[in-house]
């Protein structure tokens, strides 16, 4: 990591926008290819504000801090962020947390193994922070970028596995409007009878 703030910064944003440029050939979306650009301008800016090239990174740890924050607390409110990501994913909604008991608790200890990697990975980095160079934490935070996620991953990937099927809540309102529309069809069919008899006994 250069010590030079300024030709860093440049370095930096030059290379986020090859990404960029990277990701739209290879025909990923708009949002996608500008999500990463984001966030390093951002940390740039921060450090350009305050003169402290490791407030580069202060952003990302800030953001981090939050996340993990944000995982426990909602698990304390009984709504685990968890599940709230990945309830549609699943077409269940929030159908688990009232109609679905053990994927309730499964989504919680999920999000209790998130907060808790995270804050983790934020007790490391925040005395590095203070304490170490620039370079040392860059290289500690391209450390520790991949695998706490993947852990995070697999022990989701645990709890959701040994819960129960989520309720696919799409599919019952389908079937309810189905239902709906065989009812109103039948009472239809009724009238029309009960029509075609009242004629037949005006005729006779």
């Amino acid at each position: 990591i250069n010590k030079n703030l300024h030709w860093s910064a440049i370095a930096a944003l030059g290379v986020s926008l090859l990404l960029v440029v990277v990701r739209l050939a290879m025909r990923d979306t708009v949002k996608h290819a500008f999500s990463g650009v984001f966030g390093v301008a951002f940390g740039v800016v921060f450090a350009m504000m305050t003169g402290n090239a490791k407030d580069f990174y202060l952003p990302g740890m800030l953001y981090t801090l939050g996340l993990a924050i944000a995982y426990i607390v909602t698990t304390l409110a009984g709504v685990p962020l968890i599940g709230l990501i990945l309830g549609p994913v699943f077409k269940e909604n929030l159908s688990w947390r009232t109609r679905n008991p053990g994927r309730k608790k499964a989504y919680a200890k999920a999000s209790w193994a998130w907060g808790l990697i995270l804050l983790a990975k934020c007790a490391i980095l925040f005395p590095l922070y203070w304490w170490a160079n620039t370079a040392q934490l860059g290289w500690v935070l391209i450390t520790l970028k991949i695998p706490p996620f993947l852990l995070a991953v697999w022990l989701t990937w645990v709890f959701l596995a040994k819960a129960p099927a989520p309720i696919d809540v799409f599919a019952e309102m389908e079937a309810e409007e189905q239902a709906e529309k065989e009812r109103k069809a039948a009472l239809g069919n009724e009238s029309g009878d009960e029509a075609t008899a009242g004629r037949h006994r005006r005729d006779a």
